[in-house]
């Protein structure tokens, strides 16, 4: 079988052949509504909490749905088990720096440290050791996409931590 042969045999579902084009109307919509309403941001960022501005994340899921919803079940046996993972070490590495009397930059150091795994290493040993389609390889390339966004909201956790455990730190 030729390679032409194997691309057009595969055929792309509806979702697949307009996925760029509902990214883009997404897109579009934002920009188009910043223009006729100057004044939406203000209205936005009434609904903001901590760093996290609701309707932006909202739409950001929105806008996401497609990709999302082509998520096969296997992520998601990967993905929940991760972001447990994520969490846990992170907190427990928080609060026993926090228990020793560190103080807040070397707390949020240390447990920063104790989530970020080598996922780069992991990703080419099971590339080496098991072939690049199989579900070892699958499984580490899934962890950095859980990582990033979770180590991005356990900042929003360090931050309001640092307020709770680390007021000592704080300027004066």
């Amino acid at each position: 079988m030729s390679q032409s042969d194997v691309w057009s045999a595969k055929k792309l579902s509806l979702l697949d052949r307009f996925l760029t084009l509902w990214i883009f109307l997404a897109m579009g919509f934002g920009v188009l509504l910043g223009y006729l309403w100057p004044d939406v941001a203000k209205l936005i960022d009434k609904f903001q909490v901590g760093t996290t501005n609701i309707p932006i994340a909202i739409g950001l899921i929105l806008m996401m749905y497609p990709p999302l919803a082509k998520v096969k079940y296997d992520v998601v046996l990967i993905a929940i088990p991760l972001t447990c993972y994520f969490f846990f070490m992170w907190l427990v590495s928080f609060w026993i720096m926090h228990k020793f009397k560190a103080n807040y930059p070397q707390a949020t150091a240390v447990a920063f440290t104790a989530v970020s795994n080598d996922f780069e290493l992991a990703i080419a040993v099971a590339v080496a050791i098991f072939g690049i389609a199989s579900k070892q390889a699958f499984a580490t390339v899934i962890g950095p996409l859980i990582e990033v966004p979770v180590l991005i909201s356990l900042v929003n956790v360090a931050l309001r931590l640092r307020k709770r455990w680390f007021k000592a730190d704080e300027p004066a």
